[in-house]
């Protein structure tokens, strides 16, 4: 890193620029490298493959083993399903893959791991409820990019009362990375994530290092935002949760890579020990974490995002001060939201709601529209392949009668991978047959709590598994199967690794 930046956009054409000594320490990244974690990822998968790992790469888990009040593995889901529900000529059976011990690591809001914390009562009342964030970014060759500056910004496009950022990363050989933040806590129900993005990207401050630049590839996440307040027990009978489905990530910074290698070690020398004492639960993993840099790291900013409730100013006023003054020994700890809510609560009615944004038409050089980038996301699935989206009967009143009568639909505006779409375009009660229409091929992997679509779900996975026993399912006894996909699978193998050699040098040294 050669450079670090941060400006605050005051309007779509002016910035100010923050000085280095007011910068927080979080975003500081001086001694730090700007590298691909998906190359990283893929390394480490070599790597873990010599080592005699076992790893399984496109079969997701969709249910979670649980047998005597314990988990004793995960399910597959199987594969080659058609839309009905009905095997193709491609049908695989899934698998369930039994072990001793489970590491859930499958990102935020992982539906497994969100299973195994209500089954279990890990989030207990002493955690708030868990407060999210969905981040886009693309990535995009530039000519002449110089490697190495790292830019965060706060302000415009996002007003006074909403909460976000961005980042812009230059790595070699000439690309541009360059992503923003939308807190899902945002009051007006017509705001678009993707939108945010485009538009942004106009900013001076912005597109000045795209000039001349092509986008080569598109995607998006959900950030857990919730912070130290919202930690829930980490070990459960049979098992713990690692990196982001435990929700370990400096919002501050945005930043959690580094803590989710952190637990897949920490979990790495728990399980192995639980394993070889028939113990049921690896309660030393979380006694090592609280007692490790990650809780430290997670105290110091716990106040910073929910300064932001206050505005725009007064949380970049909070942070400041936690950051230079403070530095996580402030008498006080608030919390996201109050005991009880949700993002969702925080989004107003329509008939309370700002104006809707009039985003601009995009203009195919710096903004694209949804499914220009959705070409670039890597995205592909079979046009007859079943759903992995599914209203739950139980909530198929909030998707079909209270999103659109009381929010306007938001789901069509905050997906990123235009999933969704709504059959009727104005804002009427919906009649019987009508309501959310999920894209097939489109469907990207959607898996954030947003508002008023809390009955969606990814993957029906109950329903799926429970006609799977009946049939018969294949099993496979493993050691220790990880769940993990992006940077959660870079927790699973610095995981794995440990586990299978109990080797703590080895796997510190790989990680």
């Amino acid at each position: 890193m050669r450079e670090d930046r941060f400006k605050f956009l005051t309007s779509p054409t002016s910035s100010i620029a923050v000085p280095g000594l007011l910068i927080p320490p979080s975003l500081h990244n001086e001694g730090n490298y700007i590298i691909s974690l998906s190359q990283l990822v893929r390394w480490l998968g070599e790597r873990a493959t010599e080592l005699g790992v076992e790893i399984y790469p496109g079969f997701p888990a969709s249910e979670v083993l649980i047998e005597d009040g314990r988990v004793v593995g995960v399910a597959t889901r199987d594969m080659g399903v058609s839309k009905k529900g009905e095997p193709k000529d491609t049908f695989v059976r899934g698998m369930e893959l039994r072990a001793k011990q489970t590491l859930f690591a499958e990102g935020a809001r992982g539906s497994c791991s969100e299973k195994v914390m209500d089954r279990f009562k890990l989030r207990d009342a002493a955690a708030d409820q868990q407060s999210y964030g969905l981040g886009v970014k693309e990535v995009w060759e530039v000519p002449g990019t110089k490697p190495g500056l790292v830019q965060h910004t706060a302000g415009w496009p996002m007003d006074s009362h909403t909460y976000g950022g961005s980042f812009l990363y230059t790595m070699e050989p000439n690309l541009v990375l360059v992503g923003f933040v939308v807190g899902l806590d945002y009051a007006n129900p017509a705001l678009s994530p993707y939108m945010e993005l485009q538009r942004f990207k106009h900013h001076p401050a912005v597109a000045e290092h795209l000039k001349g630049g092509q986008c080569v590839a598109y995607g998006a996440r959900v950030l857990n935002e919730g912070g130290l307040q919202a930690l829930p027990k980490l070990t459960f009978p049979g098992g713990a949760l690692l990196g982001c489905s435990a929700g370990f990530l400096n919002v501050a910074a945005i930043k959690g890579s580094h803590m989710a290698i952190k637990s897949g070690i920490e979990a790495g020398a728990a399980v192995y020990d639980a394993v070889h004492s028939d113990a049921v639960e690896a309660v030393e993993y979380e006694k090592s974490m609280r007692a490790s840099w990650v809780f430290d790291e997670l105290r110091r900013v716990r106040n910073v995002a929910p300064g932001f409730n206050y505005g725009v100013y007064a949380g970049m006023l909070i942070a400041g001060l936690v950051g230079h003054v403070t530095r996580g020994y402030e008498p006080f700890t608030l919390s996201k939201h109050a005991k009880g809510k949700r993002d969702t609560d925080a989004t107003a009615k329509l008939k309370d709601a700002p104006a809707p944004i009039k985003y601009p038409k995009p203009d195919g050089v710096l903004s694209f529209d949804l499914l220009t980038n959705l070409q670039r996301s890597g995205t592909n699935h079979e046009e007859d392949q079943e759903s992995h989206l599914r209203v739950k009967p139980e909530k198929a009143d909030i998707a079909n009668g209270r999103s659109l009568r009381d929010w306007g639909g938001p789901e069509q505006h905050f997906c990123v991978r235009f999933v969704f779409r709504r059959v009727l375009a104005d804002a009427r009660p919906l009649a019987a047959g009508q309501g959310v229409r999920v894209r097939g091929r489109q469907a990207g992997h959607q898996r954030s709590k947003l508002p008023a679509l809390q009955g969606v779900q990814h993957q029906d996975a109950g329903r799926v598994h429970r006609v799977d026993r009946a049939r018969g399912r294949r099993r496979a006894g493993v050691q220790c199967h990880v769940s993990a996909r992006g940077v959660a699978m870079l927790t699973a193998r610095c995981c794995l690794l440990y586990t299978s050699l109990r080797c703590l040098e080895t796997a510190q040294r790989v990680c």
